[in-house]
């Protein structure tokens, strides 16, 4: 089979649930699912682009499935959208318009406080502490379309109790790629509530 990564979302790791979940489905069917680590030990330097040298390293121009999760789900687009060796996507709340709902989310104040001091401390889910983020990712963002355009096959799960990024940004990116098929599921941002069933219809979906 086609190799497949899991790119894990913003301050989360490779052990996290759903990372680990769908190893565990994926290692059922034979298939050894990839997780690369996108920080690379260095969350205060976190970028985009940092995060897509991460994945062009580990797949080395081969055909790939991405599947990503929330920032990993943008990320899957991003990548999908510059090298057409991939092959399909598996997008879980892809947070499409990363720069423009954080700006919005952290408020201008603190905004700024983070553009002038050039950190800001963010919760990071993976080591379960506040740890500093510098204003660099925000920077290196701008460099970057809000929705990238793909060709590839895509199936997004989103939830309709999503809070952080609304599922209209989803039915937006199905609308705007033809190849894309929505599943909306009555769960947050998170998709805790239905990782089983994304789990299974994601190998089933790149099988």
């Amino acid at each position: 089979m086609t190799r497949v990564l899991y790119l894990h979302g913003f301050a989360s790791s490779p052990a996290s649930r759903k990372a680990q979940l769908l190893r565990e489905r994926f290692a059922g069917v034979g298939v050894n699912l990839e997780i690369p680590d996108l920080e690379e030990g260095s969350f205060r330097n976190l970028t985009l682009s940092g995060q897509l040298r991460v994945i062009e390293r580990t797949l080395q121009g081969e055909p790939a499935h991405l599947i990503g999760s929330s920032m990993g789900g943008y990320l899957a687009t991003l990548y999908a959208a510059r090298h057409p060796e991939v092959q399909r996507l598996v997008l879980l709340a892809p947070a499409f318009g990363f720069v423009r709902r954080w700006a919005k989310a952290v408020g201008a104040k603190a905004l700024e406080d983070w553009r002038t001091t050039g950190s800001m401390g963010v919760f990071h889910y993976g080591t379960g502490e506040f740890r500093p983020l510098g204003w660099g990712l925000m920077e290196d963002a701008l460099k970057y379309e809000d929705e990238p355009a793909v060709e590839q096959p895509a199936l997004v799960w989103h939830g309709l109790q999503d809070d952080v990024v609304p599922v209209q940004a989803a039915r937006l990116f199905v609308m705007h790629n033809q190849h894309a098929r929505l599943i909306e599921v009555t769960s947050g941002h998170e998709l805790t509530e239905v990782a089983e069933q994304i789990a299974d219809g994601a190998v089933e979906f790149l099988r």
